[in-house]
């Protein structure tokens, strides 16, 4: 209430008004005072001034703190909404959590039930099982099975074998199997007929030759016409440079492709060197299999 009183309190901070208009009057009433009595209140009315600026910034401040006590309520209220709105996100997710413990423990539950009836659970029936075809005690028949059942035939043998002279059916299967190995056979042999009539892969080679002049006058376009006339079987000429090599002299540079089992570089060389007026010498100076 006192800081409210002195908010709305206007008398003492304008006390100077009231003493200046005082001073005023009393000096149109006995006339004006002299210098060292006007210095005087000159002096008086600055000190009035300074403290009324400082009741004025008092005031200010006074009214600065009533707004920060008022608007506090305002904050705590708001905190306060905050922290329940908190509490009750808590309370969910504490219930969330709550209910996945429960699945999880009923998952558990259910996980521990099975394995513990399939434990218990006898053994499965093997796949072969051995059926008495009427009053033939001797003969057996078994039924389709997986692998198991192959380990279980050669006793299954030896037991139609001591009883061949009352097997009702063992000539039929004789038969058949006779006719799967005539099948057989025959899809063998026109495999193995037909494995011969296709080619088998040619093992080739492809040789870049440097075929060298005697000397700058020799004609190479006669040299690159010898060379490419020797023919041989799986022997295949290509493209062709002419090479400088000093001097003005060139080499000739011949691509070629070979068959390995037909043609050989020895064979090729000794070919190539057989034109004497032309060819000094036959090198070979990339070799790559195809």
């Amino acid at each position: 209430m006192a800081v409210e009183f002195l908010a709305h309190e206007r008398i003492w901070f304008e006390k100077f008004k009231y003493d200046d208009a005082e001073r005023r009057y009393y000096e149109q009433m006995n006339g004006p005072l002299g210098g060292s009595s006007q210095q005087q209140e000159n002096g008086a009315s600055t000190i009035l001034r300074d403290i009324a600026r400082a009741r004025e910034n008092i005031q200010k401040s006074l009214a600065g703190s009533a707004s920060t006590t008022s608007s506090g309520p305002a904050d705590q209220n708001e905190l306060l909404s905050r922290i329940s709105h908190l509490e009750v996100e808590n309370q969910n997710l504490r219930s969330v959590v709550a209910d996945l413990q429960m699945a999880i423990f009923k998952l558990e539950s259910r996980l521990n039930a099975l394995e513990k009836s399939t434990s218990h659970q006898p053994s499965p029936v093997p796949p072969t099982q051995k059926v008495e075809p009427f009053s033939v005690p001797s003969k057996k028949v078994e039924l389709p099975s997986a692998a198991p059942a192959k380990k279980a035939e050669p006793a299954a043998a030896e037991e139609d074998d001591d009883d061949d002279d009352i097997d009702l059916f063992g000539s039929d299967d004789e038969e058949e199997d006779q006719e799967a190995a005539k099948v057989r056979e025959e899809r063998l042999r026109q495999y193995a007929e037909k494995k011969a009539k296709k080619p088998g892969l040619i093992a080739k080679s492809s040789i870049l030759l440097d075929v060298k002049p005697w000397d700058d006058e020799t004609d190479m376009a006669k040299m690159e016409e010898c060379v490419r006339s020797v023919q041989m079987d799986g022997l295949v000429w290509g493209a062709s440079k002419l090479v400088p090599v000093g001097y003005g002299i060139k080499k000739l540079q011949i691509q070629c492709v070979v068959e390995d089992d037909k043609v050989g570089t020895d064979i090729l060389e000794e070919e190539i060197t057989k034109f004497e007026d032309y060819v000094q010498s036959v090198d070979i100076a990339a070799f790559n299999k195809i």
